[in-house]
């Protein structure tokens, strides 16, 4: 039994090693950069220990509460369109017609797209002198035109629109597996007792569907706190710091000031927040598990 056990152990020793120098290094080193002040730009100068300095910074600095908030309202509202937008394109795909293996194709698109591409296309469709979105608005009238990326008001919900676009697929995709497991004999049995459709769906899809939907909502809800290129490539944070969202403000602190202590504490903050949800999260699922179980 020793001896098997130590031959599973070599062989996931190349993955261990794999998580621990491409995930765990990162985080740590993050973690303990996050102590110290340096300057990106003047290595010579070396890390002075600052201690929690950076972290009471954080904690102070207006910037990155209002950074804070625009990030905690892109993931409110994208998170709801995500998952309703999601669980209707699964329902449908889920029926039996022509063409469902090519619909299916075709609306994983948007996710199979790199980021940087869509960001890029949107980018585009936005822009006020020959962008689709004006085009469509205002029927070619040079005239009449908004300028979404450059309105404080209107940037943000372009961002929206494009992260919706584009993981609502993926989330599909995930209550796609879920309905796939639901036995047809339930809906049978439900419609041999006279329910509707909507009852059927009600009492019958939707509880069986809560461990599918949690998962997607801890994925997005991850994906969603750590937004950083539709933000880079759409809009640079602007304008005015409408899309400034925690981890662009971290960016900048680093790359853009040299701030490497600084930038760290946020990168720091951003994980430990998507760690507490995720936990969070996974105890609602086991709960959601145990209790599907139980019946």
């Amino acid at each position: 039994m020793r001896s098997s056990h130590r031959l599973a152990f070599l062989f996931l020793l190349p993955s261990l090693i794999f998580v621990g120098l491409f995930a765990f290094y990162p985080i740590f080193e993050s973690f303990r950069l996050s102590f110290y002040r340096s300057i990106l730009t003047l290595p010579w100068l070396g890390q002075k220990m600052v201690g929690w300095e950076n972290y009471t910074d954080l904690w102070t600095d207006p910037v990155a509460a209002q950074s804070l908030r625009t990030t905690l309202f892109f993931v409110v509202t994208t998170i709801p369109l995500e998952l309703g937008i999601g669980l209707g394109m699964a329902l449908v795909m889920n029926e039996v017609f022509r063409g469902r293996g090519l619909l299916r194709a075709v609306v994983l698109i948007p996710w199979a797209i790199p980021t940087v591409v869509s960001s890029q296309m949107w980018r585009f469709i936005f822009n006020d002198r020959y962008g689709l979105f004006n085009f469509v608005l205002f029927g070619g009238d040079a005239s009449r035109y908004l300028a979404p990326l450059a309105d404080p008001i209107l940037a943000p919900m372009t961002i929206i629109v494009a992260e919706v676009w584009k993981t609502a697929p993926f989330v599909a995709l995930i209550v796609l597996a879920g309905l796939q497991t639901i036995p047809d004999e339930l809906y049978e049995a439900a419609s041999i007792d006279g329910a509707t459709a909507w009852q059927q769906f009600r009492h019958v899809t939707l509880p069986l569907l809560r461990p599918a939907l949690l998962l997607a909502l801890l994925f997005r809800t991850i994906d969603a706190l750590r937004v950083f290129d539709l933000v880079f490539v759409m809009t640079q944070g602007g304008p005015a710091d409408a899309t400034n969202v925690l981890s662009f403000y971290g960016y900048k602190k680093i790359f853009a000031e040299g701030m490497v202590g600084y930038g760290s504490a946020i990168a720091v903050g951003v994980f430990l927040v998507s760690l507490i949800l995720s936990l969070v999260y996974l105890q609602i699922l086991k709960s959601s598990r145990l209790e599907g179980t139980a019946r």
